[in-house]
């Protein structure tokens, strides 16, 4: 019985795994992008955490997320109707990218927290967007 004895390995990334399938079932676009930024902060702030503590497995776990997200995001740019909004959020995906690996390399939590920093404020855009 394997699905059972993975989901008892980490019950807490199951309950994870089963809100945000949840989240994303009945979410429109929008509210998909605004709960993929909620997800990439949430793994920089992890990935922080875990630098500065020393526990690389997750430190690389959530690093993996946060790429992995930042792409996701990008490759679902619209360039034809986004024009010039959509090139500029492709090339600041691009750096926090950039700086996210760059993170990855040292033991400091600072830097992972400076990029959900910047991304905080385009996050608290779609959600006022997604409000009005």
């Amino acid at each position: 019985m394997a699905y059972a004895s993975a989901l008892l390995r980490d019950p807490a990334r199951t309950y994870r795994d089963i809100d945000l399938a949840g989240r994303t079932a009945a979410a429109d676009g929008p509210a998909l992008v605004q709960l993929l930024y909620e997800e990439l902060m949430q793994a920089l702030r992890v990935a922080a955490w875990a630098a500065d503590r020393d526990q690389y497995t997750t430190k690389s776990e959530r690093v993996t997320r946060a790429t992995a997200i930042l792409f996701a995001l990008e490759a679902n740019l619209d360039f034809e109707r986004g024009g010039a909004v959509s090139q500029a959020l492709a090339r600041f995906y691009a750096g926090c990218r950039k700086q996210v690996v760059e993170a990855a390399i040292g033991s400091n939590g600072d830097r992972f927290r400076a990029v959900a920093a910047e991304l905080e404020e385009i996050a608290g855009a779609w959600r006022q967007a997604r409000a009005a």
